[in-house]
């Protein structure tokens, strides 16, 4: 099956600005000594994603498991190597960051919906089933400057999983809300998985990653550690080491 996601020999650095003193700031000039250092966040890493595969990304916090979404999303640029993706992507990475503070909810809606690629009338035909499933109905005529961080972030979820993309990229979003809420999303994107969506999915929860993914690849320090069935990531991050501690589904 042809891959939608190729990532190739792909490298992200970032430059780290950090507060210098006057001398400090001296002394490099005379020195010819940058006054940034720099990250390499991601190294060398490379992989395939076939169509309709649920991957997990996993490592500790850190490990360039972000920085890899924002890059298959289009956000950023790789410093090195290539990123292709086949197909309409909605990324779930920093929801509701398309969202306007001094517009109402149903408006940052719209808005929304259309950047991720919808027409006015798809928006219109869901409009109704994305507030039902953001639970803000009271607040939708509200600007979202007014929301709590969970309201806002339940609304951005609820807009990006009505659009009708191909590729499903999920950073910790269901870490927003109450249980019921947090239920409801994962009936949502195991229903994505069963339509043959593609999702690359990232929880620290390792119980919710069993429940979803077929294939999981371990970040470790910027690099691709391990790319493997769920199970043998698990053995590999040491879960099967812990299985009396409570904490033992959190990374």
């Amino acid at each position: 099956m042809a891959p939608v996601i190729v990532v190739k020999e792909v490298n992200k650095q970032f430059r780290l600005q950090r507060t210098r003193t006057l001398k400090q700031t001296v002394m490099s000039l005379v020195k010819r000594k940058p006054i940034t250092d720099t990250f390499l966040a991601l190294q060398d890493v490379s992989f395939r994603v076939p169509e309709g595969q649920s991957v997990a990304l996993m490592g500790l916090n850190g490990s360039g498991k972000s920085t890899l979404l924002k890059l298959i999303s289009g956000v950023m640029a790789p410093d090195h190597g290539r990123v292709r993706v086949r197909g309409h992507v909605a990324g779930l990475i920093e929801v509701g960051a398309g969202f306007h503070p001094d517009l109402t909810g149903r408006e940052n809606v719209y808005l929304n919906a259309a950047i991720l690629g919808m027409s006015e009338a798809e928006i219109s035909e869901k409009f109704d089933s994305i507030v039902d499933f953001s639970g803000v109905e009271r607040f939708i005529d509200t600007e979202v400057g007014n929301y709590s961080s969970g309201m806002f972030m339940r609304l951005g979820f609820a807009v990006c999983i009505h659009t009708e993309c191909d590729i499903f990229l999920i950073d910790e979003v269901l870490a927003v809300g109450d249980r019921p809420f947090k239920k409801k999303c994962m009936e949502r994107i195991h229903k994505l998985r069963y339509d043959g969506r593609t999702i690359v999915f990232v929880s620290h929860n390792y119980n919710q990653v069993q429940e979803l993914c077929d294939r999981a690849l371990v970040l470790e320090s910027g690099r691709l550690a391990f790319d493997g069935s769920v199970e043998d990531a698990g053995h590999y991050l040491g879960y099967d080491e812990d299985e009396d501690d409570p904490d033992a589904g959190e990374f």
